[in-house]
């Protein structure tokens, strides 16, 4: 009797062992799918920051422009 809940409890201990390094692999691959994912999508999000950016860019010089010409001829 004893001898069976001995290999009953090693048993046990080795099927732990390998749903422990299971879990490790589909949590490393999870890992790495993550990381392949925000890797695609920052590309993207930072071409679509540059362009918002520029944007701005472009219409805070073309209205600070305007101001200062719209200003000149009413001035003098």
């Amino acid at each position: 009797m004893l001898a069976r809940i001995r290999t009953l409890w090693q048993s046990l201990g080795e099927e732990t062992a390998q749903d422990l390094a299971e879990y490790c692999l589909v949590t490393a691959l999870v890992a790495l799918l993550a990381l392949g994912i925000f890797i695609h999508v920052s590309g993207g999000v930072q071409n679509i920051w540059g362009a918002a950016g520029g944007a701005m860019a472009t219409a805070g010089s073309s209205s600070t422009a305007g101001n200062a010409t719209a200003s000149t001829p009413g001035g003098n």
